[in-house]
């Protein structure tokens, strides 16, 4: 006794730096496993005691029910399958043990299975986030989840949230699935017009289309975009080629000269409904991208080689309009012309007036052979209209063509904006050279009656600058498939279709050979982008890559560059560098020192020479 006296001061001593509630489990272990030994010891003396005496079971029988009554029961704590943390106060707290009963009958009817542990965290599973056991969602709907294309669509996510009440769902469920789709990093504030020197700071190659070294993408690059937004305005240029190509079988069907082709209007007729079926599904695709990424056609309309695209929609109607058999195509209301130039006049008050005000987007600055197209459709317009026995608007829009091309033609002739030859990429749109003097000869020839003078002057331009391109193979190869060549294959349609013009007025064997190589060419490279556009689209699947073009910031990157990391600078070129960087030619940092160096270079041989 004197040995377990010495031992529980110790204990008490030990035990004074615990909580309260292992202090409170340890006393009644202590008291209880105490109370059962000295009742085993009792039990076990008793009898030895008072083994004779009659009353000794009667008297060990209530000493048992005495102790039962008197014993304290312990307390099954039950503890959470997967905890995350065991947190204990040092607060005084009492703990009412249940009674035997509902203790038992709880512990029959509690079962505690393990679960996986939740995902999400204390404040999404508050605010109404999915269950932990949720499975998760397929990558195709995060994906149409994707909130980084928000700053292109027209209502930024808001016509999602109505469609997703109008299903029953509520708007709280939807921004908790936001929370867990990956979110844009902060985007520059997009601009209402996006400044054309920034085109040509942070694109480069034929087109413009491709992303510079230097610069960074607003959109993610790392992943296909949606269709719509990676669906270009040059995808009208594959009307253009086919729908043109059902003028020249019509040509070629009617014309006097042709005659012994023996061609039948079939030809005519499959083509231009194949061009309708088409003008159909790529108007329609264009016209949703307008709808949901508006901000998307606002970039294209304000990039300097896209802009011209935008006619290619009104000049196809007008080629659809021109194929037409014979029997409709002299029944058209004059109601019809006006409505179709409507466009071409705002578009052209819009481009031309930017050309001749000498701002960011004179002609000087943003010349190329895309160009061409704003400059057609004038042409194309007056052909038309001729045809159908208008005179004055003919004539003002043949005018307002004219004075334009001539402008153009010189400065691409030239190379007035870079002095630079184009690059290899480039080198099919030079046809566009040959598109507005042979649409320019027919529609004179209407609007005169006759293929006279001025009408055969424009078609031997044409001509010339067609068999120019023609003899030179070499030119064409070895460049990278775009779109936007069928835009450039109805000039080579337009060429065919003025010979056959021609060939009615100068019925020669010369002429009628001419007509058949230069319909068999354009029928060919039609055919050969048709094919190459769809192994493109469902064979290779890459015929509508990522528009980088559009997807530039409104400011260029903040770049940290030190003209004296690239070469070693001496006091000599530290001066000059001050000197232009104080004067008006500051912009000229490079001609310093490119000077600095002749400087260096000159002085060298004449202290060689003083020695």
């Amino acid at each position: 006794m004197g040995t377990s006296e010495q031992i529980h001061p110790a204990n008490e001593a030990s035990s004074e730096g615990l909580p309260s509630l292992i202090r409170f489990i340890s006393s009644e272990m202590d008291h209880d496993f105490d109370s059962i030994v000295n009742d085993h010891i009792n039990n076990l003396s008793a009898p030895a005691l008072d083994s004779h005496s009659p009353n000794s079971s009667i008297m060990v029988s209530e000493a048992a029910a005495e102790r039962e009554s008197n014993r304290i029961h312990s307390v099954s704590i039950s503890m959470p399958p997967t905890p995350k943390r065991v947190g204990f106060t040092d607060n005084n707290e009492t703990i009412d043990a249940p009674d035997s009963a509902a203790a038992t009958s709880k512990d029959k009817k509690t079962r505690f299975y393990s679960q996986p542990m939740p995902t999400a965290t204390t404040t999404e599973s508050s605010a109404g986030a999915p269950a932990s056991g949720e499975l998760p969602r397929h990558p195709r709907i995060s994906k149409l989840k994707d909130k980084r294309f928000d700053s292109f669509k027209t209502w930024s996510g808001r016509l999602e949230r109505q469609l997703s009440n109008l299903r029953g769902n509520k708007i709280q469920e939807i921004e908790q699935e936001s929370v867990s789709q990956p979110t844009a990093e902060p985007q520059p504030n997009t601009p209402i017009n996006i400044p054309v020197d920034r085109f040509f700071d942070a694109l480069e190659g034929p087109e413009l289309d491709k992303l510079r070294a230097s610069e960074e993408s607003i959109l993610p690059e790392d992943k296909t975009w949606p269709f719509l937004l990676r669906y270009p305005i040059s995808s009208f240029g594959i009307i253009l080629g086919v729908s043109s190509q059902a003028i020249m079988w019509k040509a070629l069907a009617t014309s006097a000269s042709t005659k012994f082709l023996h061609i039948s209007m079939d030809v005519n007729l499959v083509l231009w409904w194949i061009s309708i079926v088409l003008m159909a599904i790529v108007t329609f695709a264009y016209v949703l991208k307008i709808i949901f990424y508006f901000e998307a056609v606002r970039r294209e309309y304000y990039h300097p080689i896209r802009v011209n695209f935008f006619f290619a929609p009104w000049i196809a109607l007008l080629f659809l309009a021109l194929g037409l058999p014979p029997s409709v195509y002299q029944n058209l209301p004059h109601a019809l012309w006006y409505v179709l130039m409507i466009p071409f006049l705002c578009l052209e008050l819009k481009i031309y007036g930017q050309w001749m005000s000498g701002g960011q987007r004179r002609l000087s600055k943003v010349a190329n052979p895309s160009n061409h197209l704003s400059v057609v459709g004038n042409f194309v317009g007056s052909l038309l209209g001729a045809s159908m026995g208008l005179k004055e608007g003919p004539i003002f829009f043949f005018a307002v063509g004219l004075a334009h091309y001539t402008v153009l033609f010189v400065t691409l002739y030239q190379r007035l904006p870079t002095n630079e030859t184009l690059p290899k990429e480039l080198h099919p749109v030079f046809f566009l050279f040959v598109a507005a003097p042979s649409v320019a000869s027919m529609a004179w020839a209407n609007i005169q009656g006759s293929f006279d003078f001025g009408a055969r002057i424009a078609y031997f331009i044409a001509l010339f600058l067609y068999f120019s391109l023609a003899v030179r193979i070499n030119f064409f190869r070895g460049f990278r498939f775009s779109l936007a060549w069928w835009a450039y294959t109805f000039p080579m349609t337009g060429a065919a279709i003025a010979t056959i013009r021609y060939s009615n007025m100068v019925n020669t064997v010369v002429t009628k050979s001419l007509v058949v190589i230069l319909c068999i060419l354009s029928t060919l490279t039609v055919t050969g982008l048709l094919v190459t556009t769809i192994i493109h689209a469902f064979v290779l699947r890459d015929l509508f890559p990522n528009d980088i073009s559009i997807a530039i910031s409104d400011r260029k990157p903040k770049t940290h560059r030190r003209w004296y990391h690239h070469r070693r600078a001496g006091s000599t070129d530290i001066d000059q560098f001050l000197k232009y960087a104080d004067s008006a030619e500051a912009k000229d940092i490079e001609a310093a020192l490119s000077g600095s160096i002749e400087l260096q270079s000159t002085a060298a041989p004449k202290e060689v020479s003083q020695d």
